[in-house]
């Protein structure tokens, strides 16, 4: 089994530990969305697509364990790198690139990244009728003009 498969099943065996479906089902819409958007993003950008998408299949995995968005990028990346290091998928350079990209995502005004790429196309097109988060609008257009949409 290849190392992204085998993450994607942790993570669907710890998400369905969620007893909310509705919480379940949102949870991995967003990281299986998250995740494909990211590999989309870094095939374009000529980065590791395995890579960052394990990063975002992680991204918010404390979130859902937890039901907590308190300082939730620092201890998600806690618990990526506990749970790459129990698995063994990662060598300590891609854990550390995974590592500050789960760390970094939440700062949506700061350095373009994959992750938070991926995150701000997920937030803004899966719900068309909500309208664009503030601190999300510029790389949200950033992204529109990107990809000529």
């Amino acid at each position: 089994m290849g190392r992204l498969k085998e993450l994607r099943k942790y993570v669907e065996g710890e998400l369905n530990r969620m007893d909310d479906a509705d919480k379940r089902n949102s949870a991995i819409a967003h990281l299986y969305g998250v995740s494909l958007v990211s590999t989309m993003i870094a095939k374009k950008k000529e980065l590791d697509p395995k890579i960052a998408s394990m990063a975002a299949m992680l991204h918010d995995l404390h979130v859902y364990k937890t039901d907590s968005y308190d300082e939730h990028e620092h201890k998600g990346t806690k618990l990526a790198r506990e749970i790459l290091g129990a698995l063994k998928l990662t060598d300590d350079i891609e854990t550390e690139l995974i590592c500050s990209a789960i760390y970094h995502h939440g700062d949506k005004l700061a350095v373009d990244e994959v992750l938070k790429d991926a995150d701000v196309i997920y937030h803004c097109m899966n719900d068309l009728s909500k309208t664009v988060k503030e601190n999300e609008q510029v790389r949200f257009e950033k992204l529109c003009a990107d990809f000529g949409m």
